[in-house]
């Protein structure tokens, strides 16, 4: 996906201080781990594990049977300001986006949907917070 006007908003990132950026990495970290708490959420929701276990239907988040699968979901930060929420369970993208023998029983993209209009307004907050700590 490309960023409108990239090239601006490098220039402005590049004269934020140090405060500014401190502030920036926060939210990016904020809005990962908020994800990635809603799709382990969703997982265990109600599950049931053991012989009592019942698998989700398809195109539900899928029920938490061992526990592997919620447990790997958790925030990678792999630049000062980029974060990713990842679940890298073996199956993970597997039980996400179905496969030749399994239909998609789907838990980041939910999560994401339904984290996105919360992390708006979290974003837009500390967006506020950082023009107002210094002139961008």
């Amino acid at each position: 996906m490309a960023l409108k006007f990239a090239d601006r908003h490098l220039k402005r990132l590049r004269k934020m201080t140090t405060g500014m950026r401190k502030e920036a990495q926060k939210l990016v970290y904020t809005l990962a781990d908020m994800h990635a708490t809603e799709a382990a959420l969703s997982i265990t929701s109600g599950s049931v594990s053991g012989k009592n276990h019942k698998p989700s239907s398809p195109g539900q988040p899928p029920n938490a049977d061992t526990g592997q699968l919620d447990r790997s979901v958790h925030v990678e930060q792999v630049g000062p300001l980029q974060a990713n929420s990842v679940a890298d369970a073996p199956y993970a993208a597997a039980q996400e986006f179905g496969s030749s023998t399994l239909p998609e029983r789907p838990f980041m993209r939910p999560a994401a949907k339904k984290v996105r209009k919360q992390a708006d307004k979290l974003a837009k907050a500390a967006v506020d917070r950082i023009v107002k700590g210094g002139k961008l």
